[in-house]
């Protein structure tokens, strides 16, 4: 049985010197990536719909849209804030560097860029990405777990109510009566067995999951029955 080759991490180019972006496309190729690459900011914007990169390399000075602008638009944003963004620029100054840090870019390469540095600070980009994702999700199942744990304790009151309510008028029914209403009491008794159920799952609730449920939602999946 052949072994599964591990999967390629993504890195998005945004250069407008034909040149130089085929060359950074030949080096990330070489080194085990997947690349895209576009001339500028608005195309990169189109292809991050349906591409999504770990890392992207852009230049800051380009037409249309450049390197700045597209980091500014991606860092506002929640689906792409994490990728982590190098900038590639001639411009040395510290007031430069500063300008783009507060910007929100993670990194700066002055050009001429030398290929090992460049790869070095690609690696260290998607360690600190696969991080900052692995603290997303942990930081999403705390919420999940919290929300589930409020939920089961606010409707935990008002079923306790239910219960003895239910309990006291089922002893003060005549016999006739409690036959008569048999099949309704049954549902109700069911119900709120349920109802307790769920209460205690949501409660209980460590490890959430998530499934499919219709029309393009999802829900929380409780137990194997859900």
């Amino acid at each position: 049985m052949k072994n599964k080759e591990p999967e390629k991490d993504n890195v998005l180019v945004v250069e407008d010197e034909e040149d130089t972006r085929f060359i950074l496309e030949r080096l990330l190729s070489k080194n085990g990536y997947t690349v895209t690459s576009c001339r500028n900011g608005e195309e990169a914007l189109s292809v991050l719909n349906s591409f999504k990169p770990k890392v992207i390399i852009a230049d800051w000075t380009m037409p249309k849209m450049d390197g700045l602008e597209l980091c500014n638009i991606l860092k506002e944003k929640e689906s792409t804030k994490f990728i982590y963004f190098i900038v590639l620029t001639a411009r040395a100054s510290l007031k430069d560097r500063v300008t783009g840090l507060d910007i929100g870019a993670d990194d700066f390469l002055v050009k001429p860029i030398e290929n090992q540095e460049l790869l070095a600070r690609i690696r260290s980009g998607i360690r600190i990405y696969n991080l900052q994702l692995e603290l997303k999700n942990i930081e999403h199942d705390r919420a999940v777990v919290e929300l589930a744990t409020t939920l089961g304790h606010k409707i935990n009151n008002p079923l306790s109510s239910l219960i003895m309510s239910f309990s006291s008028m089922e002893s003060e029914m005549e016999k006739n009566e409690t036959e008569k209403h048999k099949d309704d009491l049954f549902v109700i008794n069911q119900s709120i067995e349920r109802i307790k159920n769920f209460v205690e799952a949501l409660k209980n609730l460590q490890n959430p999951e998530i499934t499919k449920y219709a029309l393009e939602k999802n829900m929380l999946k409780m137990d194997p029955e859900d």
